[in-house]
């Protein structure tokens, strides 16, 4: 599915992440975790290619194909799509007018508005939302929480490959938690798609159980375990694993 190899990403001539290698496969959860300034929102940038964020060397191959030049309405096109803690407001554009088109743009086709609109309303009522959300502007006056499952309502109607959450739980109460968590896990099984999860904490990765949990430091993953890891870090944080490679590295 996704495979960055020796990845170098600078932004302002310094260099944050570092020879930075990962692999997911088809329908696997991977998280990337690691407290604030290591690193982790720079992994979404680059994916998405953010061009503030300057790939001095390495390679991004998504569905065998190289996307490392690519700008990022084409990365979104094949089906890279991220969720992240602040989705931005955009007044006067409402969420069934944008979506149709870029399922249009996506699709080659016309989409019958119909079955469109019917498709909306049955997510809207998955995810908990009214569906006067489907008429609103993009994320107009909502709540954080409300923001999120705005961002799922376009997740299930554009059908990507690769999702990255950058720190969704943020803002979310339990209950708002459990309703985004089960959305995406079904939505992982339906479309056997693949899920990049990047965190310093583990409230969303207890209901979504994660294959793979890597620890991100100074631009590198520096351990990767299973969801046992991000238990570990719950009670013990982050400080006794750098102490580990630290002496790794001393050897």
């Amino acid at each position: 599915m996704l495979e960055i190899k020796n990845l170098n990403v600078e932004i302002n001539n310094q260099l944050i992440l570092k020879s930075f290698n990962l692999n997911i496969k088809e329908n696997e959860i991977h998280v990337i975790m690691g407290p604030n300034g290591v690193g982790k929102s720079t992994i979404c940038k680059a994916l998405l290619g953010d061009p503030t964020y300057q790939i001095s060397s390495g390679k991004i191959t998504f569905l065998n194909k190289d996307i490392t030049k690519l700008n990022p309405t084409e990365r979104s096109r094949m089906g890279l799509y991220l969720i992240n803690q602040n989705p931005l407001e955009i007044e006067g554009v409402s969420n069934a007018s944008m979506l149709r088109t870029a399922l249009s743009d996506i699709k080659g086709e016309h989409v019958p508005i119909f079955t469109f609109n019917e498709e909306l309303k049955a997510i809207c009522k998955q995810l908990n939302l009214p569906e006067s959300f489907i008429h609103r502007g993009i994320n107009e006056g909502m709540s954080g929480g409300e923001r999120k499952k705005n961002e799922l309502l376009h997740m299930w109607i554009l059908k990507p490959k690769l999702i990255i959450l950058d720190e969704i739980d943020s803002g979310l109460d339990v209950d708002s938690l459990k309703i985004v968590a089960n959305s995406i896990k079904e939505y992982l099984k339906m479309y056997q798609a693949s899920l990049l999860i990047i965190t310093h904490h583990n409230q969303i990765l207890k209901y979504l159980k994660p294959n793979f949990v890597h620890v991100l430091k100074d631009g590198q993953i520096i351990k990767t375990g299973s969801y046992k890891l991000a238990t570990q870090i719950e009670r013990g944080g982050f400080t006794n694993i750098y102490k580990e490679f630290a002496k790794s590295e001393n050897k």
